[in-house]
């Protein structure tokens, strides 16, 4: 059991928790809520032992393995799943020590070991995660140092699932994860069977994944069982009874005092009236669950609602190479009060199409054809590095405003969320959902009559999200979304196209189809060969020959290794008291012959399909 006593952190002279208890058995599956800065990623460092609580403890059970997201993405020459494999430090120590073991009982006990923790089907098992998250066969066998700082996050995830810690912390992990890793993470949170905490901003997650929320707000931590939509209404509940426990007490607080302002002076009423005095000294004051008010977002309208269409795309193809675009045969039409969700793996080409309509790519072939003075916001979390970190929110909107007077400049700087000193508070300073505030603000600044908002919801709480969602839906031009957040897209939209094989097509389904359509997918090519994203620019492919020569090297290493684990086992089933010694040790010294027969047999098989692969690619 995970216990938390009386527990107080204090950072930067600021006190985040006070005096706070709870305890989570084992099993559980807890949401960690709470708005931005409030601590929960601090409680983290505390429950990991990074930092010291100033007052209580933190108590885990003496076996108990902590596992979190790395704060670096791994990087090297290793492969992916060489990288994930590793994350399981005991099976990685096993097989490295089998490798020069020599005493015939030893081998025994390191082969028992490995057949107890199920070390032959770790390859499958990390592979299934590394597929579950975006990675094709193909990808799992090239160098980490190959892919994009995303990506390589993604593999520290991956890593971290594999390891299976007793105690798995999870700090937003979707923020590197498309909306299709986001679905598969769901399912595979909600099927795990040990303790996971998971701070997590994302209503979806909480909702199918958790059976506990644990809420952090003022300083004190409570939970609550069940899910999200679930803590929503005890919360509720709460607050009118603490509101209703508060009148009552300040009533009787009015009642006692009128009673001593009244026969305080009386020498026949002084000792009851002494008595009042002293039960108001112990009438505690009841703190009512005040929700604090969310800022709300707004976009500003356009000047003009334009003729319909505002974009049409007629059979374009759209790229970095003309000899190898990255979509073809683009046919689509966008209306003034169109929301569209664009749904597909990351690297398929959706920030490719949102290039193309915004502008920033010109097509190969085809035509895109615009309306007279359409304006375009373009929204997307890599700007955020573009914001000047020395210059204030009200800098930024000066900027845009020239030589406006300065009333006006404040009163926009207050309209997009920056009112009073927090207008000229540094960008630095600024928290990454304050940073994001800002730059939407900014970005749909002059009434753009349609925004393209590429994962808008990263760094937003769940209470700022919900602020978004009404304003995509109060704006009256067209708005195109690619976010991995499933509620901000059932919210506002009413299109869902599909960005994949190269192309768009309508998706007529919702969302619950298309999560079905994707673990579906995912939970088939698992153990088999791997779908793989379309298109990757930040991370370019090798040609097919390579890649097929990689996978032949991996399972000839393969190969010999077991082949190399099955001599060792075979010379200690060899003892001439093996079973008479200890019968249990050669069952389990034969069972562990049996899986490693099994794993030489995939290996070969995968060694067989990958040269017939190489032989006909070599023509």
């Amino acid at each position: 059991m995970l216990s938390i006593t009386d527990l107080s952190i204090r950072l930067a002279g600021r006190l985040l928790i006070d005096q706070s208890s709870v305890q989570i058995t084992p099993g559980s599956r807890v949401g960690l809520v709470g708005r931005n800065g409030t601590g929960k990623s601090t409680l983290f460092k505390v429950i990991r032992g990074e930092l010291a609580a100033e007052h209580g403890s933190v108590t885990l059970p003496p076996r108990w393995r902590i596992g979190s997201l790395a704060q670096e993405a791994p990087n090297g020459p290793e492969s992916l799943i060489t990288v994930v494999l590793k994350a399981d430090l005991e099976r990685d120590a096993l097989l490295t020590e089998a490798e020069h073991a020599t005493d015939p009982h030893r081998i025994a006990e390191i082969q028992t070991r490995l057949v107890d923790i199920d070390a032959h089907s770790a390859p499958s098992r990390a592979a299934a995660i590394l597929s579950g998250l975006g990675f094709s066969a193909a990808d799992q066998l090239r160098p980490c140092a190959e892919f994009s700082g995303g990506w390589r996050m993604r593999v520290a995830l991956a890593a971290t699932l594999f390891a299976a810690p007793d105690l798995l912390l999870l700090d937003e992990p979707t923020n590197y994860l498309d909306l299709e890793g986001t679905l598969w993470l769901e399912d595979h949170l909600a099927h795990y069977p040990r303790t996971v905490i998971v701070i997590s901003h994302d209503r979806d997650l909480l909702e199918s994944s958790v059976d506990q929320i644990l809420h952090l707000e003022r300083g004190k931590l409570t939970l609550y069982k069940g899910t999200y939509s679930s803590f929503e209404e005890q919360r509720a509940a709460r607050e009118l009874l603490d509101a209703k426990a508060v009148r009552r007490q300040e009533a009787e607080r009015a009642r006692l005092q009128a009673f001593v302002d009244r026969f305080k002076a009386k020498a026949s009423k002084a000792r009851q009236a002494q008595s009042r005095v002293k039960m108001l000294e112990r009438l505690k004051p009841i703190t009512a669950l005040v929700t604090e008010d969310v800022r709300e977002i707004s976009f500003p309208a356009p000047e003009k609602i334009l003729s319909p269409p505002i974009i049409a795309v007629d059979n374009a193809s759209v790229g970095y190479d003309p000899a190898s675009p990255v979509l073809n045969r683009v046919t689509l039409r966008i209306d003034n009060d169109d929301r569209i969700a664009l749904l597909g793996a990351n690297g398929n080409g959706k920030s490719t199409l949102v290039k193309l309509l915004a502008g920033r790519l010109a097509p190969f072939s085809g035509k895109v054809t615009r309306a007279d003075k359409l304006s375009i916001a373009y929204f997307a979390q890599h700007q955020l590095d573009e914001l000047n970190e020395d210059a204030s929110a009200y800098d930024h909107v000066r900027k845009l405003m020239g030589d406006a007077p300065e009333a006006k400049v404040r009163a926009r700087a207050g309209a997009i969320g920056f009112s009073g000193k927090a207008a000229d508070t540094k960008v630095g300073k600024l928290s990454g959902g304050e940073k994001a505030r800002l730059l939407l603000g900014l970005a749909t600044f002059f009434g753009p009559n349609m925004i393209i908002l590429d994962e808008p919801t990263n760094h937003l709480d769940i209470d700022s999200r919900g602020a978004l969602a009404e304003a995509i839906n109060e704006f009256p031009g067209a708005v195109i979304m690619v976010s991995h957040d499933r509620y901000l897209i059932e919210a506002c939209a009413d299109r869902l196209w599909i960005v994949a094989d190269r192309t768009v097509t309508n998706y007529d389904g919702d969302l619950d189809e298309y999560r079905r359509l994707v673990l579906s997918a995912r939970n088939a090519d698992a153990p088999r060969e791997r779908s793989a994203p379309a298109e990757k620019p930040q991370r370019p492919r090798s040609d097919n020959r390579g890649s097929l020569k990689r996978r032949i090297a991996e399972a000839e290493a393969e190969i010999a290794r077991v082949s190399e684990i099955i001599t060792k086992i075979d010379t200690a089933l060899a003892l001439p008291d093996i079973f008479t010694r200890d019968p249990k040790q050669a069952a389990q010294l034969s069972k562990a012959r049996a899986n490693a027969a099994d794993a030489l047999a995939r290996a070969e098989e995968q060694w067989l399909e990958a040269s017939t692969q190489f032989d006909e690619a070599a023509g």
